[in-house]
């Protein structure tokens, strides 16, 4: 099976496997895990932050993170394209009564602050309270830069606004941007961290605040379901990912220039609007193109990727090769003869 539908989808490799087979474990629960601790540690000190917590999800980290910041009929400013907004269920406004205050992304996945300015509402009890204007980085694939994000910490500090950075793919970022880590994760009140996507972990995320803040979100994280028993298993897959496999994210973003290039060979097919900068590639497809009987016919083959998502979404990661890239182009190129 050839898997372009997301960087969700890695396997452990084997050396993953062992330490998770090995690690020690504990109730998280009573705060008895050792490998947990350990994660949430490393991970604190790593990326400059006071404390971490290890949850669930990249969905369930964002819950708490939102949450943790903002009260019953408070407000976080977003972009329209992100994550926490438009795929994640509504789960703040659901579960904590938070209203989500949508601003258009720009092409290259910003934010315009006069528009955000404009958005933050008076202090008047007609309107819910602005408290938190949340970021995502990588967007869509898209790069943040450390100039952006700092013009981003410097309006939140005019404001009165905590920051929190959905970082999902934050790392994916930090090695296309050829920074340190900590550069991105200084400007933020809170940030998440997702261990399953290009790190490769089966499972789990990382929020990531001072003290406070995660003792707080720790509670929440009870509250939804999130406390996990002997889960040094699963936290030994995430320390192994973030000690191992960030500097070959870089060979991800590379395979996904490669497949842009080898997609504008086809018919019908064009990456030219979408400038790659990380491992996630569009693709414009021309209306004689069925792409979704293509994606029907490719998936009998064992070769799976997302129609229909602005025409088309590939997602490179470590389990597709540039021989796999390949093998999908000489298979597409006979589809559309």
């Amino acid at each position: 099976m050839i898997d372009f539908r997301s960087d969700t989808v890695t396997k452990p490799c084997n050396d993953m496997l062992n330490a998770m087979m090995t690690a020690l474990v504990g109730d998280d629960v009573y705060g008895d895990d050792p490998t947990v601790n350990e994660l949430e540690q490393f991970a604190a000190q790593r990326h400059g932050f006071e404390s971490a917590l290890f949850v669930t999800s990249g969905t369930q980290a964002n819950l708490l993170g939102i949450l943790s910041h903002c009260e019953r009929g408070d407000e976080y400013l977003c972009g329209q394209r992100a994550h926490n907004y438009l795929y994640e269920a509504g789960g703040a406004a659901v579960l904590g009564s938070v209203q989500p205050q949508p601003i258009e992304n720009n092409a290259n996945g910003t934010l315009c602050f006069e528009k955000l300015r404009k958005a933050i509402k008076p202090d008047d009890f007609h309107f819910a309270r602005t408290k938190l204007l949340s970021l995502e980085n990588t967007i869509g694939g898209k790069v943040l830069s450390i100039d952006y994000l700092n013009k981003a910490r410097a309006f939140c500090n005019e404001h009165g606004l905590a920051l929190h950075l959905d970082g999902a793919r934050v790392y994916n970022a930090a090695v296309a941007l050829e920074v340190d880590i900590k550069e991105i994760c200084s400007q933020f009140d809170s940030m998440t961290i997702c261990l399953s996507k290009g790190l490769g972990a089966p499972v789990g995320s990382l929020l990531l605040g001072d003290k406070a803040y995660i003792a707080k979100a720790r509670r929440l994280r009870k509250m939804v379901g999130g406390g996990m028993r002997q889960a040094g298993i699963l936290a030994a897959a995430g320390l192994f990912a973030l000690k191992n496999n960030v500097t070959r994210l870089a060979d991800d973003h590379q395979n996904a220039r490669y497949l842009a290039e080898r997609l504008n060979e086809l018919k019908g097919f064009s990456t030219v609007n979408y400038n790659v900068q990380t491992n996630i590639v569009f693709v414009d497809i021309e209306d004689s193109v069925d792409i979704q009987l293509i994606a029907d016919s490719l998936k009998q083959e064992g070769i799976l990727f997302t129609p229909g998502y602005q025409g088309m979404r590939l997602v490179t990661h470590k389990d597709v090769s540039k021989r796999d890239i390949d093998v999908l182009i000489e298979k597409l190129s006979h589809s559309v003869r």
